[in-house]
């Protein structure tokens, strides 16, 4: 039977997974740039600009994975509506604007990032509108708990 905690757990099991994505990314970025430029149909020499976009992407990507599983687990205690939930949610959309940043600044060697740079921001945007969404419930909790 699906429950919420077993949901839970898949998206905590999920986020470990993309930690350990990341981590081999960055350990085997020499090796996958000089891969990948080999076969596309990018500029010569462009090997260190696509690890300059995976390491300086990998910060934010690494700060937001930490902060979704911090989120994760303080809703698997049942803490849901609190002001620390809504900075994680801050946190983790000013990560995606981060990405969309380098992204888009990566547009300009490689087009294709163009399409990272929309899904990031897009993403970044949809956290954002929940982050407001969980101050709203988060202050209706806080006035709710001070009215009794």
């Amino acid at each position: 039977m699906w429950s919420g905690k077993r949901s839970i757990g898949l998206s905590k099991f999920c986020v470990l997974v993309f930690m350990g994505l990341l981590m081999g990314t960055v350990v085997v970025a020499p090796w996958l740039t000089a891969w990948f430029v080999s076969f596309s149909q990018t500029m010569q020499g462009a090997e260190s600009l696509f690890m300059a976009t995976i390491y300086i992407g990998a910060i934010p990507a690494a700060y937001l994975l930490h902060n979704l599983l911090q989120l994760l687990r303080r809703i698997e205690a049942g803490q849901v509506f609190i002001t620390e939930n809504v900075e994680c949610l801050r946190r983790i959309s000013w990560c995606c604007f981060a990405g969309a940043g380098v992204a888009a600044v990566s547009g300009f060697y490689y087009l294709a990032w163009l399409f990272v740079f929309v899904a990031a921001a897009f993403m970044g945007l949809i956290v954002r509108v929940v982050k407001n969404v969980v101050a709203q419930a988060v202050a209706l909790k806080d006035e709710s708990d001070y009215t009794v």
